[in-house]
């Protein structure tokens, strides 16, 4: 997206990053709303002396992490409450073609394509106000979903062929990719994303859950479908957290032992996994 140039990655820069955090007057925190979630960045998170401000959608705030606090688990997305800020504020003559397709991008991606359940007339009067400024959806796709590189296309091949586990009296996909597959593949972040979706398409699937290993931590991906929370899972087991149909959690343990732990609390969630809804 136009303007990423200009972003400073903490894991690429971290000195460069630890002088913007002692030189700033104010601090955004967008998109999550626990320290803990931004993992290596926390330590500069909680030695921060400028204000912070929260801007977030999930559940559960950590109280006293920021202040003021514009929290709303109601909307679907952290992009769209920005924009519903901008608006309310009276700033949408700030809102240039590249902001509205920045926008756009996190409204979109955040919903999964305005798919989830979450998603709402605000949400879509939102993405149709980012269309009114100039925002090219068609290009903002492209950019999103077509920009895929021949590493990362092999990497998903052999994720599916070699690594996705259907257990389906859980109706349950499990992947787990080691740190060594990802070297293979010459993982780049952001080359896993969305593959543990295509767990969650196959029919009568409930939950699909992607494990990856990297630098000694596993990070799991948790998606469902209908009722059933991974929210629950995710912050009960593995220290995460999220919705009901989408969380992230981890384990300091090795892959297939973080693999087992999910395999060992699933008999528990057996019923709820096998309830009919919808077209069932």
């Amino acid at each position: 997206m136009n303007g990423s140039e200009d972003v400073v990655n903490f894991l690429a820069t971290p000195d460069s990053s630890r002088k913007l955090f002692e030189k700033a007057d104010l601090v955004f925190c967008l998109d999550f709303n626990d320290p803990s979630r931004v993992e290596r960045m926390e330590s500069l998170l909680s030695t921060c002396t400028a204000p912070m401000v929260l801007i977030d959608h999930h559940l559960d705030p950590k109280p006293g992490f920021c202040n003021p606090v514009f929290s709303y688990p109601s909307h679907a997305s952290t992009s769209e409450l920005l924009v519903h800020l901008v608006l309310a504020l009276g700033f949408d003559h700030y809102i240039s073609r590249d902001a509205a397709e920045c926008f756009y991008a996190g409204i979109m991606t955040d919903t999964g394509g305005f798919r989830f359940n979450s998603v709402s007339p605000g949400t879509h009067a939102a993405a149709a106000r980012m269309l009114e400024a100039g925002c090219r959806n068609d290009l903002v796709h492209e950019r999103i979903y077509d920009g895929n590189s021949i590493d990362r296309l092999r990497l998903l091949g052999h994720t599916l062929l070699e690594k996705m586990r259907v257990f389906e009296h859980y109706r349950t996909v499990i992947f787990a990719v080691s740190e060594e597959e990802m070297d293979r593949f010459h993982h780049a972040p952001g080359d896993l994303e969305g593959i543990v979706n295509y767990g969650l398409s196959i029919h009568g699937i409930r939950m699909a859950v992607l494990f990856s290993e990297r630098d000694g931590l596993v990070k799991i991906s948790f998606r469902s479908k209908g009722p059933f929370s991974v929210k629950i899972i995710a912050e009960r087991y593995f220290s995460g957290g999220g919705h009901r149909n989408a969380a992230g959690g981890r384990s300091g343990k090795p892959l297939e032992e973080a693999v087992q732990d999910l395999m060992d609390i699933l008999p528990q969630f057996a019923n709820e996994l096998n309830e009919s809804y919808g077209q069932d």
